[in-house]
């Protein structure tokens, strides 16, 4: 694998014919070889879609979704700048790319950094703006809704494996899961990231960096700002002492990012985002994708309790929302 990458970047002129470069895996890919390179004129991250991702269950998706992680990168540097990581070298044929790599000395996983109880809510809200930013952005741009025509990439990726498979899950849901998976497929209304976890953002000097757009669409941004809420819902499960910070964190994303959607009705955005948030919770337990760190039979038996009530009954805002969560929370 090591060598069949350092030839292609020899090949398309990245490195130098007889250049010393060294390649060290990184952990944490599910859908992606994820390298750190290094060679005589610096170090750098290389990043190869797989055809099959790893979780237990049978999820293929189409590696040409590598090319459209790299346009997501290159229209989203317009936005936020340094916030989002720079695409030094592409190589199409090998669903391959080269970006900038960011030292972890200095730039702290944020999934990390909840997990220890370091809940930095001043950082939760820098995330919100951040979307805002990259929503608003492409919003209404029929140049870059063109050159995001992946409908069937985010079947592939989101909608399929999270909404539809529970659907088959849980039948007296269905029709309301359904539902949900069909409108976020029709609706168009910007450049969508989707899969805005804490894992795939680091706490940098500058503020958030975000990683890992492998399912950019030009879809519904209320996807992108449910995926990132449930996250921090699920933390609360995750490590209870620390309750209070995360729904402090979960609030301060939401100020962060409503206050700035000016491309269309806020509420609007906020009541899809919360009928969102509450399918995605389901599917961390009972999608292809679960959450890797609800491991006991009782954390993800309350989860899978409080979210199936949460989609039967999804209050219309993120507040309401979280607070029907902290009280099943309290109840446990």
């Amino acid at each position: 694998m090591s060598a069949e990458i350092l030839e292609v970047l020899k090949r398309g002129g990245f490195l130098a014919e007889g250049a010393e470069a060294r390649l060290e895996p990184l952990t944490g890919g599910v859908s992606s070889d994820v390298f750190r390179l290094e060679t005589p004129t610096g170090v750098y991250c290389v990043k190869r879609a797989l055809p099959q991702l790893r979780v237990a269950a049978d999820w293929r998706a189409p590696v040409e979704r590598s090319h459209f992680e790299v346009e997501w990168l290159r229209v989203s540097q317009a936005y936020a700048g340094g916030a989002i990581p720079e695409v030094l070298f592409e190589d199409r044929a090998s669903n391959l790319f080269v970006m900038n790599f960011f030292p972890p000395d200095k730039h702290s996983v944020w999934k990390a950094d909840l997990a220890a109880g370091d809940v930095d809510v001043g950082f939760a809200e820098s995330v919100g703006r951040l979307l805002a930013a990259l929503h608003a952005g492409a919003a209404g741009s029929a140049a870059v809704a063109a050159r995001f025509d992946t409908t069937p990439l985010f079947e592939d990726l989101r909608l399929g494996p999270f909404l539809r498979h529970c659907a088959e899950a849980h039948p007296d849901l269905a029709a309301r899961l359904v539902r949900l998976a069909d409108r976020t497929a029709a609706t168009r209304i910007t450049l969508v990231h989707g899969d805005v976890s804490p894992k795939n953002i680091l706490h940098g000097p500058a503020g958030p960096v975000l990683l890992d757009a492998e399912c950019a669409w030009y879809g519904d941004p209320a996807f992108d700002l449910a995926f990132c809420s449930a996250h921090l819902l699920l933390k609360s499960v995750w490590r209870p002492p620390h309750i209070a910070a995360y729904l402090a964190a979960f609030t301060a994303l939401q100020r962060g990012y409503l206050a700035r959607v000016t491309w269309e009705d806020a509420a609007a955005l906020e009541a899809r985002a919360a009928e969102l948030t509450a399918a995605v919770l389901l599917a961390r337990v009972d999608g292809k994708s679960p959450a890797d760190y609800l491991r006991s039979d009782d954390d993800r038996g309350f989860v899978r309790a409080a979210s199936r009530r949460l989609v039967a009954d999804t209050p219309p805002t993120m507040t309401g929302l979280a607070a029907a969560w902290r009280d099943d929370l309290g109840a446990r």
